[in-house]
């Protein structure tokens, strides 16, 4: 959390909120949310005017005015909010910048698990993670024959392929168990094992789910708010995640929850069975 459908509520509405504000100044409380000299970042944003907002996977894009990109990674419960330069410091609020209006963007996290990075416009896919992103889900690259042929060389299981970006970025624990749930498939059952009919039925799995996802903005389960401070909708749709002790809506059986690399990870032990012997 967030995920790719999270990060574009916070892309839209954050674009509201600050699109074609100018940087008076950047007061940057805990240094290590950003990554690279703290000084240099706070003197290069100065006078800078956010131009328009993009998303990549997970990562949020401010495209600034002279060629320049603050990459943005939300991690665990990273947030943003705009608040008037009046406002008090809140205990988990790591970075401030101070609009020419009056008004602060604050980026809020509290376990400091977010970056933030200062790269020339056009570098972030060489400078920044985003370069070990694969295509997103709905995206034209993204094709049900690429997905397969990507598949095919993974020998880890379909659970932590879809949670490592590489072949399809933006699906994180909530979506990955959805989307498993809906396609039929067991966390375990190895990547490389799925039959062309499995995968396209993941594929459009994928799809679908993050498409409603982002029209409902987001899945709330904790602490996801967008940066106006609202909750997403999707966790009302959710069929598996954080459904275990209670029974299947397909067949009735008990969902279960087991831990996948460290993730919790819900399941049907009827409609999901691993098809091979890892």
């Amino acid at each position: 959390m967030p995920e790719l459908p999270e990060v574009e509520t916070v892309r839209k509405t954050l674009t509201a909120q600050v699109q074609g504000k100018k940087i008076e100044s950047v007061d940057v409380i805990y240094p290590n949310i950003v990554s690279g000299d703290v000084d240099q970042f706070k003197a290069q944003l100065q006078g800078q005017t956010i131009e328009k907002i993009d998303r990549i996977g997970k990562y949020l894009l401010l495209r600034l005015s002279h060629q320049l990109t603050i990459v943005s990674h939300l991690r665990m419960e990273g947030k943003y909010r705009l608040v008037s330069s009046q406002t008090p410091i809140q205990k988990h609020e790591h970075l401030s910048i101070l609009f020419t209006d009056g008004t602060q963007l604050r980026y809020d996290d509290v376990r400091k698990f977010g970056r933030l990075q200062l790269v020339e416009t056009g570098r972030e896919r060489v400078e920044t993670g985003i370069r070990y992103l694969g295509y997103e889900p709905n995206q034209a690259e993204f094709t049900s024959a690429y997905f397969y042929q990507a598949l095919q060389k993974k020998k880890k299981n379909i659970k932590n392929t879809l949670l490592d970006q590489s072949i399809v970025s933006g699906l994180g624990n909530i979506y990955v168990d959805e989307v498993l749930w809906l396609s039929h498939i067991h966390p375990l059952t190895k990547a490389q094992d799925l039959t062309k009919a499995q995968v396209l039925s993941l594929h459009q799995a994928i799809n679908e789910e993050i498409k409603l996802a982002i029209e409902l903005n987001g899945t709330t389960i904790r602490s996801y708010h967008d940066s106006n401070g609202n909750e997403g909708q999707f966790q009302n749709f959710l069929h598996v995640y954080g459904k275990q002790g209670k029974p299947c809506e397909r067949c009735q059986t008990t969902i279960e929850k087991i831990k996948v690399n460290g993730r919790g990870t819900s399941f049907c032990p009827n409609c999901q069975v691993v098809k091979n012997d890892g």
